[in-house]
């Protein structure tokens, strides 16, 4: 490898043009255009058909882009057809409007108005490349003479737009602005519009597209930053960005950039696009709605777009892509998976509406996610806590924090050895089999109770191998006494270290009731049993014996 070939190609402004670093936050949203049916599509290996531009189209449409560049008509026939099938059909709701590309080409310029004929809303995106590589290797041209066929374009458009039916509005875009001197890119853009005249009735969109990433992002915002305080007709220009991602850092120069003064952005879902890819519009947003400020476009169902967009692309998301991935919520980690948990629970106990979950950024629920699902997972690396979550919020059940732990070593355990992560069904199992109204060979076939003062006494009946044994014994308590009872019909001697009980569901004489109970025995280890049953003396000695059994089994 060797660095001394690569220099710096890019052409910083001066430090005057950084008063986006005095801003700590975007406050509203950008105008979005989503370039998936262009940029994207034309990066796909086998570029979508016309059915499934449909469909992505619609998928455009539901998120909530009003801005939709729809192709390059004159590239190919599908475009084309594309094109004219949603004007035709009148598929362009009259909020929306579409926009082409074309470059600064007579012939490609007729063609794009021609597949355009009758847009209701449409915006012509015209470019030539103005970077001094472009210059000097492929159109091996002066300045002038490529400020000449940004300006010939210029006229070429608003000739055409006259001429043709519909309802036209204007970009331009430097291409390889970033590569580009910053005061040449301006004297080319303020030509473009000394042409196109930008008013109150004649928006026009400069684009600065970062055709090549080049520099640092904070490089590219000053930028931004010095075409947006030099620009003419300002108030009358929407600034766009197009950032790609060759360093990595696509969504960190379009963040930079609005704070520079930028109004608009093109992008793409989940960062689909030539080379490494577009700026991710998905992260960009939701990264807004994290700061409390709402982007306009409609991710409440991100599994649902995931699939129509893996079908229609052939691309598939990352698990780790940020919000969109399969295992962006997910937490393994035993330390993490606590305080999730726990953060879960303060914000349901307190009634909060902000949202301040330790680990988690925004809350999975508001993109159409889940916590059993997608936050709590369970492996070799997950703890108490997490667990002890998932029994809780998926099926109901709330072990004593020490039950947890003895559960979540046998469920990691499981994992390890089976080297997979486990559901929350399985962990359900495991519980059960291992807890849960476990069948030993004894059982307690009946029982009736008689309090006096502050003391039980209890008539009970123990089974084993078929023979039924009456006893009589006293507590404390109902439990205290049929533990005592079990203890005299056995022989064994044990701590009652742990009991809690609590109600699982239902209402009143239907709910069911759920037992756990720790025995201390005399080796000072721990047993765990868990009952559940309508009756709470029922559920709690269904623990008793199931921690019993736990106890005195394989002896």
């Amino acid at each position: 490898m060797d660095a001394s070939k690569y220099r710096v190609g890019y052409f910083p402004v001066s430090g005057e043009y950084s008063k986006w670093v005095e801003k700590d936050h975007i406050d509203k949203p950008p105008v979005w255009c989503s370039v998936d049916m262009r940029d994207g599509n034309q990066s796909l290996v086998i570029p979508m058909d016309l059915e499934e531009k449909l469909e992505f189209y619609k998928l455009l449409l539901k998120v909530g882009f009003k801005e939709i560049e729809v192709g390059f008509p004159a590239a190919s026939e599908t475009e084309y057809e594309f094109l004219r099938t949603i004007i035709d059909k009148g598929m362009i709701p009259s909020d929306v409007t579409v926009q082409v590309l074309t470059q600064c080409r007579e012939h490609i310029i007729r063609k794009t108005f021609e597949a355009c004929k009758g847009a209701p809303n449409a915006i012509i995106h015209f470019y030539n490349s103005v970077s001094v590589a472009q210059r000097e290797q492929v159109f091996k041209k002066s300045k002038e003479e490529i400020k000449q066929i940004a300006v010939d374009g210029a006229k070429l458009v608003k000739k055409l737009a006259s001429e043709y039916e519909g309802n036209f509005r204007f970009e331009y875009s430097p291409e390889s602005f970033t590569g580009t001197e910053p005061e040449y890119a301006l004297e080319v853009c303020n030509a473009v519009l000394d042409l196109l005249e930008p008013s109150k009735d004649n928006n026009v969109i400069i684009n600065l597209p970062v055709t090549v990433e080049m520099s640092l992002p904070h490089v590219y915002a000053s930028q931004v930053e010095y075409i947006s305080r030099n620009l003419k007709y300002r108030e009358h220009v929407t600034l766009s960005l197009h950032p790609h991602n060759d360093r990595g850092t696509g969504v960190a120069d379009t963040e930079l950039a609005l704070l520079a003064g930028a109004d608009r952005v093109e992008g793409t879902l989940f960062g689909n696009g030539e080379r490494t890819g577009n700026v991710d519009i998905v992260t960009l947003a939701l990264n807004m709605y994290s700061h409390g400020v709402d982007p306009g476009l409609n991710f409440s169902d991100m599994p649902a777009l995931v699939e129509v967009y893996e079908k229609c692309t052939r691309m598939q998301i990352h698990d780790r892509a940020p919000y969109a991935g399969a295992l962006v919520f997910a937490a393994f980690s035993g330390s993490h998976q606590d305080a999730i948990a726990k953060g879960l629970k303060y914000r349901e106990k307190n009634k909060l509406h902000s949202w301040t979950v330790p680990y988690i950024p925004i809350d999975p629920r508001d993109i159409g996610r889940t916590y059993d699902a997608d936050v709590i997972r369970v492996n070799s690396q997950s703890g108490k806590g997490g667990i002890g979550y998932l029994l809780e919020k998926t099926y109901g059940y709330s072990l004593p924090s020490k039950m947890r732990e003895h559960l979540s070593y046998l469920c990691k355990g499981i994992s390890d050895r089976e080297h997979k992560e486990l559901k929350p069904e399985e962990v359900l199992d495991i519980f059960g089999r291992n807890y849960l109204n476990i069948k030993s060979d004894i059982s307690v076939t009946d029982f009736d109770f008689m309090r006096e003062n502050d003391t039980v006494r209890i008539n009970i009946t123990f089974m084993r191998d078929g023979i039924e044994t009456e006893l009589e014994a006293e507590g404390n308590g109902s439990l205290n006494a049929v533990s005592n009872a079990l203890k005299a019909y056995t022989g064994r001697e044990y701590v009652l270290q742990v009991f809690i009980q609590h109600s699982m569901q239902g209402q009143g004489s239907e709910s069911v009731a759920a037992s756990y109970i720790g025995l201390e025995g005399d080796n000072g280890e721990m047993y765990w049993g868990a009952g559940t049953h309508t009756d709470v003396l029922k559920a709690s000695t269904n623990a008793l014996l199931s921690a019993f059994h736990n106890m005195t089994k394989g002896e």
